[in-house]
């Protein structure tokens, strides 16, 4: 795996590549979640706390569906929390299709353990040594988190001064990685698209710009 590229086939045989999210957009999703949360159960309380003891019982009903319903409703319904959504992240199942409201369920009860001993540490700790990021309750539901592309964003041209015709025969995989990072490439830094690019060697040389040669075959590949 290149980065964080994830393929899925689907039945029909298309290799879909998608972006996987790793721990720090996961957490900042979190919060954002965490925060509305908290707004919505201080205002709440400030309301109920006029009804005695029905109104400290609602809030605590409140809090439920807020802690656990909530978030797996959303993530049924639109695969995304509020906060996953300002992100740009979704939670899928492995195959890419939709998660459901079994696996959403059972993602956000899970929670409970990805929590110990405190602050999400085993979480995060399983996290970093899982090649998809996911957590325990992704393990129980098979599902994973990614990232959202820009659908109204037009497709990357490939950009290179000259044709490179490969210095070897290409098998079909290869040829489909290398127009893949053409692709991408517009998306990443560059020092990230250089740094990419040298993972292609003995196809390319380190006597100039790797992303450059890359290009270049990329274009001759896709007969431009």
């Amino acid at each position: 795996m290149i980065d964080t590229a994830y393929p899925v086939a689907t039945p029909e045989g298309v290799v879909l590549t998608l972006r996987l999210a790793g721990p720090l957009p996961r957490a900042l999703a979190w919060l954002v979640d965490f925060f509305w949360r908290v707004a919505v159960m201080l205002a709440a309380m400030f309301f109920l706390s006029l009804m005695g003891g029905l109104g400290a019982g609602i809030v605590l009903l409140l809090w439920f569906a807020l802690e656990w319903l909530v978030p797996a409703w959303c993530e049924a319904k639109w695969g995304a929390t509020p906060g996953k959504r300002v992100l740009g992240l979704k939670v899928l199942h492995d195959d890419g299709s939709p998660v459901s409201w079994r696996s959403a369920m059972i993602r956000n009860l899970l929670r409970t353990v990805d929590f110990l001993p405190f602050a999400y540490s085993l979480g995060l700790c399983v996290m970093l040594f899982n090649r998809q990021f996911k957590r325990l309750g992704d393990m129980a539901a098979n599902t994973v988190v990614v990232h959202v592309d820009d659908q109204t964003r037009p497709a990357p041209e490939l950009q290179a001064e000259l044709v490179r015709v490969p210095p070897f025969a290409l098998n079909v995989e290869e040829q489909r990685l290398i127009l893949a990072y053409a692709e991408r490439s517009a998306r990443l830094s560059e020092a990230r698209a250089e740094e990419l690019a040298h993972l292609a060697v003995p196809l390319v040389n380190t006597t100039y710009s790797a992303k450059a040669q890359l290009m270049g075959i990329a274009k001759h590949l896709s007969g431009r």
